[in-house]
């Protein structure tokens, strides 16, 4: 389908095979982390020594959403570290990068990785017994074997490696200059090194990197972490909670840094999200935030950005759903949020100032009626040959636009879209999880069972890539 050819990412749709069902959303500005410390002082897992791992062979494969630009120096990073020395796999300067203090190796891609809308697959799978000294370590994006590289260096034959070291924390998250993402299915395994296949596959009709089950040995420090145990007390004795490692093994990560439940996500490489593009502030310097789900206004006077994921609103066979849920008590003057929805249009045209969009009769303030801070306005998208745009106040329908009515015009692919006008006002956004601060108490699903919502959706679908893939 053209929508879906337009809006999905690399490793982003399952066609009916494995499916990954839950993400951990690390958050920078909550600098948050969990880590599995091998400090017997600390009362988590202990190596009393590393006599049964093999220090020279290992692999880490994780699949990562990053939802924040990186700066020099700033990273999203899975790190083993023991004093000065560490194993680091990581995104850094937007390049996949991975080193080892103990072995002597680094690597770092030419390539650059900027996409903030993607589930990316990377593995890094080293072997230093090696004698060919690129075959130590192997870096793969997305199933493809990085070969281009601007630090390259593999170190000293039969070096031993960093993480399985005596009194190394293996930490997932918050480190130095961190910046946040989305990270699921994290392999870590002790004694082998894999290539990307054994974690990947590529889909016969579409041609996207897609995970599968992995039917990989873990050796005895190794690790698999699909953050499906949320739910229960985290503990390191019975191996449960959101550190639960499901290798078989007993490594859990037990020890959280402002970490909360909340953090949890069904946005996947199975079943991408959309959330805000942060690489699209239209107006002004809004700050995107919550795993690219909180939008807070900055210096402009209407700080505009739109969602990673269009609609087309004449050939989609069902309608859309998305709520957005405001901090504040709005004015109608300093602290408005304008909620709806954007033409391709005037993103591609550059025209996409207040007066332009709001021209079209799309979007809409909401302080045109009154805003509490907790209320939640529901946005539908009515599809069809004359579509039509409903905004909801706390589940009662207030404004409605229809194509070709009162100057209302629709794209054929339209992008969620919203303002924060000032700095006073917070506006969260649910597109398929809601925002960590956003407020749900009662709980509601599309009709395909996708979405966590606060009112029922209409019959409006989320706004991800199974539903893309079915319905767009």
């Amino acid at each position: 389908m053209e929508v879906l050819q337009r809006t999905a990412n690399r490793g982003s749709i399952s066609t009916g095979g494995y499916d990954i069902e839950y993400s951990n959303k690390f958050e920078s500005d909550n600098s948050e982390a969990i880590t599995r410390n091998y400090d017997a002082s600390t009362g988590a897992n202990c190596i009393a020594n590393n006599s049964t791992t093999n220090a020279k062979k290992f692999t880490v494969s994780y699949w990562v959403k990053k939802t924040e630009l990186l700066a020099s120096g700033q990273n999203i990073p899975w790190i083993a570290i023991a004093g000065g020395n560490a194993t680091v796999v990581k995104f850094q300067d937007e390049k996949f990068a991975a080193y080892d203090d103990s072995a002597g190796w680094s690597l770092a891609t030419n390539a650059l990785f900027r996409d903030t809308s993607a589930w990316y697959h990377l593995v890094c799978a080293v072997d230093t017994t090696q004698s060919t000294a690129s075959d130590r370590v192997n870096l793969y994006v997305n199933g493809v074997l990085q070969t281009s590289f601007s630090t390259e260096n593999y170190g000293t034959q039969n070096n031993d490696n960093q993480l399985w070291k005596v009194n190394t924390a293996h930490t997932i998250g918050n480190q130095a200059y961190f910046k946040g993402g989305y990270i699921a299915e994290l392999h870590c395994i002790d004694g082998t090194q894999y290539a990307a296949s054994d974690f990947g596959e590529y889909d016969d009709d579409s041609g996207i990197w897609i995970p599968k089950e992995a039917d990989v040995t873990y050796g005895d420090q190794g690790y698999y972490l699909n953050w499906s145990d949320f739910g229960s007390a985290n503990s390191n004795a019975n191996n449960t909670g959101v550190g639960k490692d499901f290798s078989g093994n007993t490594n859990p990560f037990v020890n959280l840094d402002g970490w909360s439940s909340a953090d949890i996500a069904t946005d996947t490489p199975t079943n991408n999200g959309c959330t805000l593009n942060v690489l699209a502030s239209l107006e002004g310097s809004n700050d995107i935030t919550e795993g690219a789900l909180v939008s807070t206004g900055g210096s402009g006077s209407l700080n505009g950005t739109y969602g990673t994921m269009g609609i087309d609103p004449f050939n989609s066979t069902v309608d859309w759903y998305w709520e957005i849920e405001a901090s504040s008590t709005t004015n109608g003057s300093s602290d408005d949020i304008g909620i709806g929805w954007i033409k391709e249009s005037r993103i591609t045209s550059g025209s996409t100032t207040a007066g332009n969009v709001y021209g079209d009769g799309i979007s809409r303030y909401s302080s045109q009626t009154a805003t509490s801070a907790g209320d939640i306005w529901g946005v539908l998208l009515e599809t069809g040959t004359t579509p039509v745009f409903k905004l909801y106040r706390n589940d009662s329908l207030i404004h409605t636009s229809t194509h070709g009515s009162g100057g209302v015009s629709f794209d054929t692919l339209m992008f969620p879209y919203i303002t924060v006008k000032g700095t006073g006002t917070d506006a969260r956004l649910n597109f398929l999880n809601p925002a960590s601060s956003f407020s749900i108490a009662s709980g509601n699903t599309d009709p395909n069972g996708y979405g966590n919502f606060e009112f029922d959706t209409k019959n409006g679908y989320a706004l991800c890539t199974k539903n893309l893939a079915e319905y767009g």
